[in-house]
């Protein structure tokens, strides 16, 4: 896709919009007022609403997938390093690119089909990152469990908090991701 600094920034105001109302909610004349823009010269940069909303996702889950690849690249090789640089990197994301990201969770089903199969792949590719992380915490010892189900929990935990989370707060993103990392941890001693 088209990566112009107005294009970037016209994605950046289109992902706070549909995050506000929804993307069913927002018409095109509301997302041009936004921009500042005619509603006829969104069509210089957009083809239509949907390529918005694919704009919005890609470009969320193209930084998950460079913040997460730079923080297995640049970190320890320990696997319960690895799991809390992976905890770290998701919550910098989701905090860094709010928006972009509470989209992607919650508007990925009104993607049109085409667009859906086309994105795919950067999910795939961020989850195929996740599954190898947890998969070596799995065989060193580190966490017990099912690989599907402990990487559904720990995805569904990190993704909840962009609806609770405050990071005016008293606790850091670190902190919250060393705490999932301990929670999930924790579980792993003998069993009766």
């Amino acid at each position: 896709m088209n990566a112009s600094p107005r294009r970037k920034e016209l994605t950046r105001l289109a992902a706070q919009l549909f995050v506000q109302e929804g993307f069913d909610r927002t018409t095109v004349r509301m997302l041009a007022q936004e921009m500042g823009i005619k509603s006829g010269s969104l069509f210089h940069h957009f083809r239509d609403k949907q390529e918005i909303l694919a704009a919005v996702i890609e470009e969320g889950t193209q930084n998950a997938l460079v913040i997460a690849r730079r923080a297995l690249d640049n970190g320890p090789s320990h696997p319960e390093a690895r799991l809390r640089a992976m905890a770290r990197a998701h919550l910098e994301t989701l905090f860094a690119d709010r928006n972009a990201h509470v989209v992607a969770l919650f508007e990925w089903r009104r993607l049109a089909p085409d667009a859906s199969a086309h994105l795919s792949h950067l999910r795939d590719a961020y989850e195929a990152l996740w599954l190898g992380v947890i998969d070596d915490a799995l065989a060193a010892g580190v966490i017990q469990g099912d690989r599907f189900l402990v990487s559904r929990f720990i995805l569904g935990a990190l993704n909840w908090t962009v609806r609770w989370y405050n990071p005016e707060g008293p606790q850091a993103p670190d902190d919250l991701a060393d705490e999932l990392v301990a929670m999930i941890m924790a579980g792993r001693g003998d069993q009766a």
